[in-house]
C-alpha cells in the first residue's frame, strides 16, 4: 500500500506542474490580447458620424484654414519651425483625407463625392492663400524649411503611414483622443508642402510647386489608405443600398478605387526605399574608401535615375589607377554594382569640370573653404600672439643678465650654494604655457623652516628683478 502511494506522488506532482503551465500560457495570451486589442473598445457608428463631420469645409473651416496658411507660410518664410508646428496645429486639414479612405472601406459613394470635392477646395484655397501671400510678401528668399518641403523621401511616406494608423486608431476609440490627432497633424505635415506650392507658383519655380505637391499627395494618399486598411481590420459595417445591382456595382468601384491606390503606393514606397538605400550606400562608400594622401573631396554627389556618383577633388591628381581601383570596389559593394563612379578634379584643364560643377555646389564648395580657411587663420593668429607675447618676454629678459642676478642674490643669501634659471613648457591640456623655474641650493646647516622661509622670500626678489608674473621654485 505504501509502495502505491510513493509511485503515485510524482504523477500527481507532474499534472499539477502541467496545469499550472497552462494556466500561465493561457493568462500570458489573455494579458497579451488584452493589451492589443482594440475590438472591444471601438465605438464605429460614432466614428462614422465623427467622420462625417470633420469632411464639411466651410464657414469656420474655411477662415480657420486661410488663417492657419497664412502662419505656415509666414513660418516658412522666416524659417521658423516653431510657426509652422503651431499653424499645423490648427489646421482642419484631416477630415477629408480620412473621408476618402473611410467612404472607400464601407462603400459610401455620398461620402467619397462630398469628400473629394472638400478635399479639391481645401487644397485650391490653401494653394490660392500662400500665393497670395508669397506674391504679396517682400521676403521672397529660399528658406530651409521651404526647400525641406519640396521632394519626398522614405521617411516622409513612413511618417505619413505610421502617422495615418495613428489617426484612424486614435478616432475609432470611443471618446476620441485629440492629443493624438494634433500629434498626427504635426507629424505629417500637411500644410508646409501646400503653402511651398503657393511659394513655387509666386516665384516662377515649377520644380518646388511640383515637388512640393508630389509630397502633399504621398501624404495624403498613405493616410486615406491606412485609414482603408484599419477599417476593413476592425470590420466597420458596409453601407446598404437597396438595389442589389447598386450595391455590387459600389462594392465594385470600391475594390477598383482602393487597387488603383494601393498598388501604386506600394511600388513608390518600394521605389523610395530603393532611393534612400542608394543614396545612403553611396555616402557609406564615400566616405570609407575613397581616400588619396594629397587629395581632398570637397563634394560628392548621388543619383539614382542615373546610379552615378560624382566626386569632386581638389589636390593632388589621383592617378587612373587609383580610380579603377575604386570602380572595383564599388562594384562590389552591395546595393551599388552597376553604379557609375566620375571623378573631377581641379588639375582638369579641359573645362569638363567647371561644366560639370553647378553655380550652387561652386557656391557650397567656396563656402567650405571659406570656413576652413577662417580656421586655420585664426588658429595661426592666435599662435602668433602667444609667440609674440613670449619674445615681448625674452626680450625684457635678455636686458637682466643672470649673472648679475645671481650676484646679487649671493650678496643677500651667502647660505646659497647654487642658483640655475630655466623655462619649461607646460600644458595643462587646455592650453600651452611657459613657466619659469629657479633650482636652488642651500647650504645643509639651514634647518627646514629657514630654507622654506629663504625659498619664499628669494622667489619674489627674483619676480621683481627679472619683471616676472609667476615663477616656480625648486630646491636640491
Amino acid at each position: 500500500m505504501e509502495n502505491k502511494e510513493q509511485h503515485q506522488k510524482p504523477v500527481d506532482t507532474t499534472e499539477e506542474f502541467e496545469h499550472v503551465k497552462q494556466t500561465t500560457m493561457e493568462s500570458l495570451r489573455e494579458f497579451i490580447t488584452g493589451l492589443f486589442n482594440i475590438h472591444t473598445d471601438t465605438d464605429r457608428d460614432s466614428t462614422i458620424d465623427a467622420v462625417k463631420k470633420d469632411i464639411s469645409f466651410r464657414g469656420h473651416n474655411a477662415w480657420i484654414l486661410i488663417f492657419s496658411i497664412f502662419v505656415a507660410s509666414i513660418g516658412l518664410n522666416v524659417s521658423s519651425t516653431a510657426v509652422v508646428i503651431g499653424a499645423m496645429l490648427i489646421s482642419p486639414l484631416m477630415g477629408p483625407i480620412v473621408g476618402v479612405g473611410l467612404s472607400v472601406a464601407i462603400n459610401d459613394v455620398e461620402m467619397l463625392r462630398r469628400s473629394m470635392i472638400n478635399l479639391g477646395v481645401m487644397i485650391f484655397l490653401s494653394v490660392l492663400t500662400a500665393y497670395l501671400y508669397f506674391t504679396i510678401s517682400p521676403l521672397t528668399e529660399e528658406t530651409p524649411e521651404l526647400v525641406a518641403r519640396t521632394y519626398p523621401t522614405i521617411l516622409d511616406v513612413l511618417v505619413a503611414i505610421f502617422g495615418g494608423l495613428a489617426l484612424i486608431v486614435a478616432k475609432t476609440k470611443k471618446g476620441t483622443i485629440a492629443s493624438v490627432i494634433f500629434g498626427v497633424a504635426i507629424a505629417t505635415a500637411l500644410m508646409p508642402p501646400l503653402c511651398t506650392v503657393g511659394y513655387g507658383l509666386a516665384v516662377g519655380n515649377l520644380a518646388y510647386a511640383g515637388g512640393a505637391l508630389y509630397l502633399f499627395s504621398i501624404n495624403a494618399v498613405f493616410i486615406a489608405l491606412t485609414t482603408f486598411l484599419v477599417s476593413k481590420v476592425l470590420r466597420f459595417p458596409l453601407v446598404r443600398y437597396a438595389n442589389s445591382k447598386r450595391r455590387r456595382f459600389i462594392a465594385r468601384l470600391a475594390s477598383i478605387i482602393a487597387l488603383i491606390v494601393i498598388i501604386p503606393s506600394v511600388i513608390l514606397f518600394i521605389n523610395l526605399l530603393k532611393q534612400q538605400v542608394f543614396e545612403t550606400k553611396s555616402r557609406e562608400f564615400v566616405s570609407k574608401e575613397i581616400q588619396y594622401e594629397g587629395a581632398e573631396v570637397v563634394k560628392s554627389t548621388q543619383n539614382y535615375p542615373t546610379k552615378t556618383i560624382d566626386l569632386y577633388f581638389i589636390g593632388n591628381p589621383i592617378p587612373q589607377s587609383k580610380i579603377t581601383e575604386w570602380e572595383e570596389k564599388l562594384k562590389a559593394t552591395p546595393k551599388l554594382d552597376g553604379c557609375n563612379l566620375r571623378v573631377f578634379q581641379g588639375s582638369d584643364r579641359s573645362g569638363e569640370l567647371a561644366e560639370q560643377i553647378s553655380g550652387e555646389l561652386k557656391t557650397t564648395i567656396l563656402e567650405e573653404l571659406y570656413v576652413k580657411n577662417e580656421t586655420t587663420i585664426r588658429d595661426k593668429d592666435e599662435r602668433i600672439r602667444f609667440l609674440e607675447d613670449e619674445i615681448a618676454k625674452l626680450k625684457v629678459r635678455e636686458n637682466i643678465t643672470f649673472d648679475l642676478v645671481s650676484s646679487e642674490a649671493k650678496l643677500v643669501y651667502p647660505d646659497l650654494l647654487s642658483l640655475s634659471y630655466s623655462e619649461t613648457i607646460t600644458n595643462d591640456f587646455s592650453k600651452i604655457d611657459t613657466l619659469p623655474v629657479v633650482n636652488l641650493k642651500w647650504n645643509t646647516k639651514l634647518s627646514r623652516t629657514q630654507r622654506q622661509s629663504n625659498n619664499a622670500s628669494l622667489a619674489t626678489w627674483i619676480k621683481f628683478k627679472m619683471k616676472l608674473d609667476t615663477l616656480a621654485v625648486v630646491e636640491q
